[in-house]
């Protein structure tokens, strides 16, 4: 069985470590933790990595957050995937940072990646590991906050995090997403 790992964020030095980039820095993680590179292609960077009997098409977007859905599509059809065996990994401002929550299906919440994904894959069935960044900002000010950097405390627990990201995306593919929710969502 074959998936398509998503990592959202932007690209580009300025973005890296802020709190939008979180899903590179899950599939960073592994990429890393089976020594696979990452090589550009079109609409963004890929790396293959194989877990047991499934093997991962990780996809880290060139197009910028707000694009993301044309990267998927084209993703989807080049690997001939159906949208099920899509998993999304997203910042979350909506849940406390650190916390880690698989859904299979739902609506974009006001994130403009998922937004644009919603639109352009016609559907909001498709499965997501949102990532929370916490929401310690003014409002109005959601913009310049899921482009910051993490506080210092959050930057030292986040590499705890990001690997239990990691161990949720391997349980999706090997297990399915009810499982994986079961065992990780709290």
């Amino acid at each position: 069985m074959k998936f398509l790992i998503t990592g959202l964020g932007n690209i580009g030095e300025e973005y890296w470590g802020t709190r939008h980039n979180i899903g590179f820095r899950v599939v960073n993680e592994l990429a890393a933790s089976a020594d696979v590179a990452f090589t550009e292609e079109r609409y963004g960077a890929i790396a293959r990595m194989r877990v047991k009997n499934a093997e991962l098409v990780l996809l880290k977007p060139n197009t910028y957050m707000n694009l993301s859905g044309n990267a998927i599509r084209y993703r989807l059809q080049k690997e001939a995937l159906p949208v099920e065996q899509l998993l999304v990994v997203v910042d979350d401002f909506a849940l406390p940072f650190g916390t880690l929550r698989m859904k299979p299906k739902g609506s974009h919440g006001g994130h403009n990646g998922l937004r644009n994904i919603e639109e352009i894959l016609g559907t909001q069935v498709y499965a997501r590991l949102r990532c929370g960044i916490g929401n310690d900002f003014h409002q109005s000010k959601q913009y310049d906050y899921v482009l910051s950097r993490f506080k210092d405390d959050e930057e030292a627990a986040l590499p705890e995090k990001v690997k239990t990201a990691a161990e949720m995306v391997r349980s999706f593919c090997l297990q399915g997403v009810d499982a994986t929710m079961n065992r990780y969502n709290n």
